[in-house]
């Protein structure tokens, strides 16, 4: 199968999305997105594990091709978008915007970027796709967002000069490792004959890009601002989708181009994941805004998914990618919830909430399965992923897995507080409407999805086990 005709499904998905009008926006951005979808799982069960691959010449002087890998790995984080993006634009579906035609547009070209960035076997083209993945978002943020314009503009532009900036770094990485080995290509960064010095340098160049992305503490503090600005549909692209270009990154570029590095600063890295989930639960504790709320829940669990990657074992790259794929289900169920409470109530005070589920039989169901699943309540889908991880660290230093092991008390504690102050005692505010049934499918997608790979994770692990075991072999 031609891999690139995901891509092309996406952006001419985009283009006819803006000039199919407001009146149709919505619709055919879901087709589109739907096709997406199909096309992945058509691709994901035709090549399996084993993957396939499109290249063609495109800038011949530097040497930069259009060069695609649709590895087990890649198809997986495809996957993960393709899926998650009819979910996110049904879950928009309902909402009245201004401008509905652009924002719909901007979602399914930022779907297209990620994608791009997923799939690329080109160094230039992968940086290409990782930038222009900033565009969409930063309009949907100054656009569509919350609170007053000068606020928003503020925090898309901070989140933009983080990410940028950052980048910038790992553009000069690329280039560095064009000059040593005359390729952009993917296999010419694994093989390249870097001394420990030169090995060091680029690391910290990606790593830059990566923890502002991701985020890792201390590069998170564009997060918080920008999740309660962000619209609905924002937060659930950022946080399910976004953050994983990086987490994907570190296992598919940084690591395996710069092992003696990795082992070198391993611990100092798995330090500050293991600092960032554990400071992460401490301040969503503090919290009274939902989103901000959801913000450090999401640095929380991404700390979680990095420390898994940095470990540099199988178990903990495995636990990782489990733990993307979770978390991207959970965390946008988690923010359509709130998506919901926010626009039955016109607030985001947990303080100014309770006792909503005496109203929402169905609601409460659909939420508190979702937490469930963020807190990694055995057989759900973000419990495998962190057991995983925890063994992973385990077999690099016991006090690292006990030390993240008890960010899964925290977890429960912050994730269940929530839920008893804004859903159980007595109502606050009133009416609270029970779901639709376009908000009862978003759910039972979502749901489905975060139990039946708690239950059988087993298609996962397989499909992304090649492509571990050809990163395990490089970094080690």
């Amino acid at each position: 199968m031609n891999i690139a005709i995901i891509l092309i499904i996406l952006l001419v998905g985009a283009i006819l999305t803006y000039f199919s009008g407001n009146r149709f926006a919505s619709k055919v951005a879901i087709l589109f997105s739907v096709a997406a979808a199909v096309f992945s799982v058509a691709l994901c069960i035709n090549t399996g594990g084993a993957g396939t691959e499109y290249s063609t010449a495109w800038i011949t002087n530097p040497n930069i091709s259009f060069s695609l890998k649709a590895d087990g790995l890649a198809i997986a984080m495809i996957l993960l978008t393709t899926i998650l993006l009819p979910i996110i634009i049904l879950a928009a579906h309902n909402r009245e915007f201004k401008n509905e035609k652009l924002l719909f547009s901007l979602i399914m070209f930022m779907a297209f970027a990620m994608t791009g960035a997923f799939l690329s076997g080109d160094a230039l083209l992968y940086y290409v796709f990782w930038e222009m993945s900033l565009i969409p978002i930063y309009f949907i943020i100054v656009l569509w967002g919350n609170g007053e314009m000068a606020k928003r503009r503020k925090a898309a532009m901070t989140f933009f000069l983080f990410t940028f900036a950052g980048s910038l770094f790992m553009l000069a990485a690329i280039i560095y490792m064009y000059v040593k080995t005359g390729s952009f290509q993917l296999e010419a960064f694994y093989s390249a004959n870097l001394s420990n010095t030169e090995q060091i340098w680029i690391f910290l160049a990606f790593f830059l890009a990566y923890a502002i992305k991701i985020p890792i503490f201390p590069f998170h503090t564009w997060q918080a601002n920008v999740y309660q600005k962000a619209p609905a549909v924002g937060t659930m692209l950022l946080a399910g989708l976004m953050s994983k270009m990086g987490a994907y990154s570190v296992i598919r570029w940084q690591l395996p181009t710069t092992p003696y590095a990795a082992h070198e600063l391993r611990t100092v890295i798995v330090i500050l994941c293991i600092i960032g989930v554990i400071y992460g639960a401490i301040m969503a504790l503090r919290q009274d805004d939902l989103k901000r709320f959801m913000a450090y829940a999401s640095l929380s669990h991404v700390g979680f998914i990095a420390a898994g990657a940095y470990a540099l074992t199988y178990d903990g790259l495995q636990g990782a990618v489990v733990l993307i794929l979770a978390h991207g289900f959970g965390i946008v169920g988690l923010f359509y919830s709130v998506d919901i409470i926010q626009n039955r109530t016109n607030t985001l005070s947990i303080s100014k909430l309770g006792g909503i589920s005496s109203q929402t039989p169905k609601f409460t169901v659909a939420f508190f399965l979702t937490i469930l699943s963020s807190i990694g309540v055995p057989l759900t889908f973000n419990f495998i992923g962190e057991f995983t991880i925890m063994f992973g660290l385990y077999q690099v230093n016991p006090w690292f897995g006990i030390a993240i092991g008890t960010s899964l008390f925290l977890s429960a504690l912050f994730m269940l507080r929530m839920f008893q102050q804004t859903m159980l005692g007595e109502p606050i505010k009133s009416p609270f409407n029970d779901l639709s049934k376009t908000e009862i499918f978003v759910f039972s997608l979502l749901v489905f999805v975060l139990i039946f790979f708690g239950v059988y994770v087993k298609p996962v692990t397989d499909l992304v086990r090649t492509s571990l075991e050809e990163i395990i072999i490089y970094i080690n």
